[in-house]
């Protein structure tokens, strides 16, 4: 094997590496392989015993695409009428009703949200002045703007929120541990993600959608919340007969305006919700108190009441009432607990209505530090740390509120309402009244990814099972062996003993390919496997090619060996042209594609890399040791 002897350390060596970056994928296998075959405790140990292992195994071994491991496709859409809004200096019925006009015209539509509303202003005083509403003096925006100023500065927030919002998905889809995701931009206010492996899509929805709006509230006083909800019992009286079933629930009210006065504390949580219900389980008839029939008056502290999630929708009707509106103190907005205080007899959760003060304390923007811990009891909470102007507001409130509650809510849902015992200096608090470490840990990504500039919307979702992707990498492994046996058995047909290296030279190519994959970290998915199979082809091109001109050499008369190094000298330019240009292409579709069309790119970039030099070296050493070393007479058909 004399002059092959780099070819053969090339040789081994690309072996080597690929079979050490292709290890932790046969070990995966392996280990999933096992605990098919556990069930119960046995699967619970199993997977207690070798969670470490399994973990760092899977972060290695080659990842899969959505079309091959199952997970979620998720479309998001950010609403950006939550963003002109929330730009606007001030906002009155005019703005009100030409965003309404906007909205109903961007959503029937493909113009843009931003363009429909200047349109929509303009349409409706064509000498008004957006600027009314808008103005930045850091984008030089004043009142002496014109439209199209702003409306060129608004399409850049826009744009500026969208990009933001991919990045801060981008940030918490990380935190969570998702292998290989794909999170792209689609269109003006779309953003597409793509989750392989996902198996809580729950988990995920409230992940993507959480503004991550964290805000320290007061809460309202016991008595104008007692008065507040006797008020609204008398108001839905229907008829006399209902009077005398509302009639415990004002007693109750006022039993409980008068133990306000010397108790804060937060209710307690022991309740009859069954009483809304007749016999039947139903509810209540209509003429009944429409209030009662979906809320349980608490009447202790700063509780309002309790409502079956069964309820939240009609209760949520009743409160949006404009008339019921006025009867909530000024100042106060009622929102619901974050985790549910108990549950009905039909097993529906129940959740407290809290009155709390509309105006932020404090808000997420002061929180530098977010992480998980446990109380003395082990239950999670999210320890946050401020900056030091959060740290002197933070002892102000706490020093001039003791004995009071003070709320955490993070996007409009209340987490905890401790009550302030004294002073609280240093900035630091925490986040309790959690359900799971896993919600704790939920809570700090968002946080630490950051806010969300507008809120968005799950438009599109997709989940793929993992038996269909189970089923697709069958079809996929079936179409690579039908078509690696196919191109074999022609091969060796055809071209003899020169077939049967060229398949030789196959076999180590998808090696190859597989082990690039694996240490590049890339990830295969369907549209890969087709790639793959399309440079089984290409693969034996080049051997198609050589094979040819050594048969040409040989007609001239010369040896086998002279045959052999013409064939292959003819042959290079031919096989580098085709390939090198065939891997632009893939450079090009991996550039400009996504999702599927970059998938096959990189397995057919990885497979032309791999065929050139199985085709080119790895057989050229063969048949150097079959006609050197060994004298054979090889033939090529």
């Amino acid at each position: 094997m004399q002059g092959n002897g780099f070819k053969i350390f090339l040789t081994v060596a690309f072996l080597v590496l690929s079979g050490y970056y292709l290890f932790p994928t046969f070990q995966n296998i392996y280990y999933n392989n096992q605990l098919e075959d556990l069930e119960g405790e046995a699967r619970e140990d199993y997977l207690e015993e070798n969670y470490g292992t399994m973990r760092a195994v899977k972060e290695k071994a080659l990842k899969l695409g959505l079309d091959l491991q199952g997970g979620m496709h998720v479309t998001l859409e950010v609403r950006v009428e939550a963003l002109l809004r929330g730009l606007a200096r001030e906002t009155d019925e005019t703005f009100e009703e030409v965003l309404a006009i906007a909205r109903e015209r961007a959503a029937t539509s493909d113009v843009s949200m931003i363009d429909a509303f200047v349109d929509a202003f303009e349409e409706r005083d064509p000498d008004a002045r957006l600027s009314r509403y808008y103005r930045d003096e850091e984008a030089t925006i004043t009142r002496r703007s014109s439209n199209d100023e702003v409306q060129q500065y608004l399409r850049t927030e826009a744009d500026e929120a969208i990009i933001r919002a991919i990045e801060i998905v981008r940030s918490r889809v990380d935190r969570y541990g998702v292998t290989e995701p794909s999170i792209q931009r689609q269109g003006t206010r779309r953003i597409v993600v793509e989750l392989p492996g996902v198996d809580d899509p729950e988990r995920i929805r409230e992940l993507l959608k959480g503004t991550a709006r964290l805000e320290f509230r007061l809460m309202g006083e016991p008595r104008d919340l007692q008065r507040s909800l006797q008020q609204m019992i008398q108001y839905f009286e229907a008829d006399t007969a209902a009077v005398a079933d509302t009639a415990a629930a004002d007693t109750l009210a006022d039993e409980a305006l008068a133990a306000a006065d010397g108790d804060t504390a937060a209710a307690d949580t022991s309740f009859d919700v069954g009483s809304l219900l007749d016999e039947e389980g139903e509810t209540a008839p209509e003429e009944t108190n429409r209030l009662l029939a979906a809320m349980q008056p608490i009447g202790q502290g700063v509780v309002f009441g309790a409502v079956s999630e069964q309820d939240t929708a009609a209760v949520n009707d009743i409160l949006s009432m404009p008339e019921v509106q006025d009867m909530v103190p000024t100042g106060i907005e009622l929102l619901y607990t974050a985790e549910p205080v108990g549950t009905t007899e039909e097993g529906f959760e129940v959740y407290h209505l809290l009155g709390v003060r509309s105006e932020a304390e404090l808000t997420g923007e002061v929180v530098t530090d977010a992480n998980v811990s446990f109380d003395q009891m082990n239950r999670p909470e999210v320890s946050l740390s401020m900056n030091s102007e959060g740290g002197r507001t933070w002892a102000r409130v706490t020093g001039a509120n003791i004995d009071k509650n003070v709320a955490i809510v993070l996007d409009q849902v209340v987490y905890s309402y401790p009550r302030i015992i004294d002073r609280i200096v240093g900035g630091r608090t925490s986040i309790t009244g959690l359900d799971s470490r896993s919600e704790a840990e939920d809570i700090v990504t968002v946080l630490k990814s950051g806010a969300l500039p507008a809120p968005v919307d799950i438009v599109e979702e997709r989940t793929v099972g993992p038996s269909l992707g189970q089923a697709s990498i069958r079809a996929g492994f079936t179409s690579v062996i039908v078509g690696l046996l196919l191109v074999a058995l022609f091969m060796i047909f055809y071209y003899r003993t020169g077939g049967i290296v060229a398949d030789m030279a196959l076999l180590i190519n998808i090696i190859f390919i597989l082990g690039i994959l694996a240490g590049f970290n890339a990830t295969l998915t369907l549209p890969g496997i087709a790639g793959i199979v399309l440079t089984i082809g290409m693969a034996v091109d080049a051997n198609v090619l050589i094979f040819d001109r050594i048969r040409e050499e040989q007609s001239t008369g010369k040896t086998l060996k002279a045959s052999i190094d013409g064939g292959y000298a003819k042959a290079l330019s031919a096989i580098i042209d085709a390939n090198i240009t065939t891997f632009f292409v893939g450079v090009i579709l991996y550039s400009f594609g996504v999702g599927p069309i970059q998938g096959f790119a990189v397995t057919l970039m990885a497979g032309i890399l791999a065929s050139l030099f199985s085709a080119i070296v790895f057989t050229r050493i063969i048949f150097d040791w079959m006609v050197l070393e060994r004298r054979m007479n090889v033939s090529y058909g």
